[in-house]
């Protein structure tokens, strides 16, 4: 059965330092992290979650997610690529360089796509950001 949903539900990006990855993710996005506790007394880790709209549900448009910090779980470059929606890509990739992270391709027009920008995290992480409208300006 095809879902006109999006079919990602769930989303977290590995961290080795957690206080620096999180002040660098509330910076960079203007957000305020949620603590999450860890989801069994088993499991040891520690858990940040990114907002989200939990009565919208899981399979509506966007996903999400936390940062995590677990035993055998290292951050890096992968093969996976989270993309933060913005209003302008470029203002959430200057945030970033300016808390530590390292730009990778500045704002690029993907066409009627909209606009991305890359970064390389505090962790080691690559991030995209993605905007849709060019600011007047430019």
């Amino acid at each position: 059965m095809h879902s006109k949903n999006n079919p990602i539900v769930w989303f977290e990006i590995y961290v080795q330092d957690m206080e620096r990855a999180k002040s660098f993710y509330e910076a960079v996005l203007a957000i305020k992290l949620c603590e999450m506790p860890a989801p069994t007394a088993e499991m040891t880790m520690e858990m940040w979650s990114f907002p989200m709209d939990r009565e919208a549900g899981m399979n509506t448009y966007g996903a999400g997610g936390m940062l995590v910090k677990m035993e055998g779980k290292s951050s890096g470059v992968g093969g996976t690529l989270v993309y933060f929606g913005c209003e302008d890509c470029a203002v959430e990739a200057a945030r970033a360089v300016a808390h530590g992270g390292i730009l990778i391709k500045e704002k690029t027009s993907i066409g009627e796509h909209g606009f991305i920008a890359l970064v390389q995290d505090t962790e080691g992480n690559m991030i995209g950001f993605h905007s849709m409208v060019c600011k007047p300006s430019e």
